[in-house]
C-alpha cells in the first residue's frame, strides 16, 4: 500500500465544516418557526426608490464631466427657486447625483420613519459629510410613498492627491440615513376576516404544505386549514378569531413545523466547495481515481561545433519532457444512510475537494449518489 500524504489544510477545514454540519444537521430536520418558513401574503415590505441630489461635499462631488449634475442642479434652482441659470454655468463639485433606496414596512402609517440608503449615481469621490436633499420615494407603481432627506452616515472617506494617487477607507460613496424617509403614503392592504389568510412558503414543498396545514388545524381545534398547492396554504378565520386576527396571525407564525428538504449536493467548481443536506444517500460503489501530471521543461543550450568543422556556435532550444500518474487504486464504498457516513466514505479517498467534484459526478451518472446535483 502506498504511503498516504497529509491532507491539505484547506481540504481538512471543508471536511471538518461538513462533519460538523453533520452533527447538526444529521437524522430529520430540525423544527423551525413557520414565520422563518413562510410568509403572511400581503404582509411584506416594499421597495422604494428615489433620484436626488447631495450637498455639502467637500470638493469630493461629480466632477464638470457628469452632465446629469449639471442639469439636476439647474432645474433645482429653476424650478423651486427661480433662479435662472444654464447647465453649463454649474461649476461647484460639492454637489453629487444620487440614488436613494428604502423599504416600506407593512402597515406603515404617515408619518412614521424608515431608513434610506443613498448611492452615488455618477462619478463622486466621496459622499462623506453630505447632506440629501428632499427627494421623492416612489413605488413600483409610479406613486410617491415616502419623502427622504438628511445628513448622510458614511462609513468611509477618501482623499485625493494632485498627481493622481489617492487613498480611500471602507465604501465612501454609499451612506445612509437613519430615520431619514418620511411615510407619506399607506399601502392599501389590510387583513380582512371575510377573506382566508394565505400562508406563503418560501420553498414550495408538498410535505411541508401538508405538515403546515396539519398543524395549523390541530393547534386551532378545527380544519380550517388547506394546502390548494405545494406553496400556498389558505387558512379560514375561525368566528371566534374574526375580532382578534392579529393574535390568530401570530398564533399561525409560531407554529414549530418541521420542513422537509430534497436530498442536495451543491457543488462550486471554481472554488472547490461542495456542500451537502442532511438526507444525501451513497449507494455501495467502487471508486478508482488517480491523476496524470505533465511537466515541460524548457531551456536553452549551446551548440558548439567541432575543432575541424565549419560550423558556427548557436543556441539551441531543449525540452525535457516527464509524466508522473499517482494513485489510482480501487476503493469500495460502502453503503452510507447519513451525511456523517457520506462524509467518512469520500474522506477515505484521500482526494482534494476538487477531485471530490469531479468524482461526485461520476457517482451521479452511475446512481450511486442518491441525491440532487447542482453545480454553480
Amino acid at each position: 500500500m502506498p504511503r498516504r500524504t497529509p491532507l491539505p489544510l484547506v481540504r481538512t477545514l471543508t471536511l471538518l465544516f461538513v462533519t460538523l454540519a453533520a452533527f447538526a444537521l444529521g437524522g430529520n430536520a430540525q423544527a423551525e418557526r413557520l414565520k422563518d418558513l413562510a410568509t403572511i401574503r400581503g404582509v411584506a415590505s416594499n421597495p422604494l426608490v428615489g433620484y436626488g441630489l447631495v450637498v455639502g461635499l467637500a470638493g469630493t462631488g461629480d466632477n464638470l464631466q457628469s452632465a446629469q449634475t449639471q442639469q439636476m442642479v439647474a432645474n433645482l434652482l429653476g424650478r423651486r427657486f427661480g433662479t435662472i441659470i444654464t447647465p453649463q454655468q454649474i461649476k461647484a463639485k460639492n454637489v453629487a447625483v444620487v440614488m436613494v433606496t428604502a423599504r416600506l414596512p407593512p402597515f406603515s402609517r404617515i408619518g412614521g420613519r424608515i431608513d434610506v440608503t443613498v448611492s452615488s449615481a455618477s462619478n463622486a469621490k466621496s459622499l462623506f459629510g453630505g447632506t440629501l436633499l428632499p427627494t421623492a420615494l416612489k413605488g413600483g407603481n409610479g406613486e410617491t410613498y415616502a419623502w427622504a432627506e438628511g445628513p448622510l452616515m458614511v462609513g468611509g472617506w477618501a482623499a485625493d492627491g494632485k498627481s493622481g494617487s489617492g487613498v480611500s477607507k471602507n465604501h465612501p460613496t454609499v451612506g445612509q440615513v437613519p430615520d431619514g424617509g418620511l411615510v407619506a403614503k399607506e399601502l392599501g392592504f389590510k387583513l380582512s376576516a371575510d377573506k382566508p389568510l394565505t400562508v406563503a412558503l418560501d420553498r414550495p414543498d408538498f410535505t411541508t404544505a401538508a405538515r403546515v396545514s396539519e398543524a395549523i388545524n390541530e393547534r386551532l381545534g378545527a380544519v380550517v386549514a388547506h394546502a390548494p398547492d405545494p406553496g400556498t396554504v389558505l387558512v379560514d378565520v375561525p368566528k371566534s378569531k374574526r375580532k382578534d386576527i392579529v393574535r390568530l396571525v401570530a398564533t399561525i407564525e409560531n407554529l414549530q413545523i418541521a420542513p422537509d428538504q430534497n436530498a442536495r449536493v451543491v457543488i462550486n467548481e471554481k472554488t472547490g466547495t461542495v456542500v451537502m443536506g442532511a438526507d444525501v444517500e451513497v449507494m455501495a460503489c467502487a471508486v478508482s481515481h488517480g491523476s496524470l501530471t505533465v511537466q515541460v521543461d524548457e531551456r536553452q543550450e549551446v551548440s558548439q561545433p567541432g575543432a575541424l568543422a565549419r560550423g558556427s556556435t548557436q543556441t539551441v532550444q531543449r525540452s525535457d519532457v516527464s509524466v508522473t500518474e499517482d494513485g489510482g487504486d480501487i476503493a469500495v464504498l460502502g453503503p452510507a444512510p447519513t451525511l456523517g457516513d457520506v462524509v467518512a466514505s469520500l474522506n477515505s479517498l484521500g482526494v482534494s475537494p476538487r477531485d471530490l467534484v469531479a468524482i461526485l459526478l461520476a457517482m451521479k451518472q452511475a446512481g450511486a449518489l442518491r441525491a440532487e446535483v447542482e453545480v454553480q
